[in-house]
């Protein structure tokens, strides 16, 4: 073969494609570093310093003794601890149960394009952008069984006083808790929303599904990943609420919304049983991760893959 057909055929050749993959090449550990450095710092040191407390009896003066089990005993033979135990989950519960459904219907009401939804969807954020102690001192105010709204509307809120009873005061610690959140959880819902393929409303249209049915066909199967991080999310901060208790019922009537977290602060600043607070506090870290462990377990959510798995 001569030289010039040999060049020709080079010429004409394909190029070979470039191995898969090699477009880009993942970060190096070093960019971890500093935010590996600020967990290690801010989160994982402290609760060892908790976890070794909650063995020891301490009042925050004197130097600190080991106890061994003695804090966790006590707390397992304290009906008040129980108690508190069981409202944190209720009131965990039941924050899942309203704010999940309500959530998910205003993020994909608020996924809309048009001027007037973007407007409602900003005026409703506002709640998100205050301080849990302000919105708490707010309802606190509007709440009040003598000036405030109960007190006029006798013939909707009977003696007026919400904080009375037991069912009552839940249920305003988880209608505030609701006022305040729900934009936070419509925020994610509604970018998710927003990331559904819009070919999959056209085909649905084109075999004559109308909006209720591409909702539940179409719209819910593609929101399961953003139902499970929001559902994870008011998890841990339903089982460690506690500004709200504090300022609206502090614990009250009696010790019928004692959640642990308000119980801990008691140990902790009232009774100066710190080491016992520690054990709640560990407490309240274990049962949080393992509901949270629980939710990704069954709904599937730790075998779901993402199209882009990152670099």
């Amino acid at each position: 073969m001569t030289r010039s057909a040999t060049s020709s055929r080079k010429r004409g050749a394909a190029p070979k494609a470039a191995p898969s993959g090699t477009g880009a090449s993942r970060p190096g550990v070093l960019w971890a570093a500093p935010a590996a450095a600020f967990f290690a710092l801010f989160a994982v040191v402290p609760l060892i310093m908790v976890a070794v407390l909650s063995f020891a009896a301490w009042d925050g003066l004197s130097d600190p003794e080991f106890a061994g089990l003695a804090n966790w005993r006590k707390l397992l033979d304290d009906p008040v601890m129980v108690k508190s135990l069981w409202l944190s989950v209720l009131l965990t519960g039941l924050g899942v149960i309203v704010q999940t459904p309500l959530s998910i219907l205003l993020g994909v009401w608020a996924a809309g394009h048009q001027r007037n939804r973007a407007v409602l969807s900003a005026v409703y954020f506002v709640p998100l952008l205050l301080s849990i102690a302000a919105v708490s001192v707010l309802w606190r105010a509007l709440l009040d069984p003598n000036l405030g709204v109960p007190a006029q509307a006798t013939w909707l809120f009977g003696d007026g006083n919400l904080f009375g009873t037991q069912t009552t005061a839940i249920g305003v610690l988880v209608f505030v808790s609701t006022w305040q959140f729900t934009p936070l959880h419509t925020l994610i819902y509604q970018g998710a929303a927003r990331a559904v393929p819009r070919v999959l409303y056209q085909a649905a249209e084109i075999d004559g599904a109308g909006r209720v049915r591409q909702f539940f066909h179409i719209t819910l199967p593609q929101l399961r990943n953003a139902v499970i991080t929001s559902m994870i999310l008011m998890v841990v901060g339903g089982l460690t609420t506690f500004d709200t208790v504090l300022i609206l019922t502090q614990g009250g009537p009696g010790s019928d919304t004692t959640i642990s977290a308000f119980y801990m602060y008691q140990k902790a600043f009232k009774s100066f049983d710190y080491g016992a607070a520690s054990a709640i506090a560990l407490l309240l870290v274990l049962v949080s991760t393992l509901i949270s462990l629980v939710v990704v377990r069954l709904s599937g959510y730790d075998k779901m893959r993402s199209t882009m798995e990152g670099l």
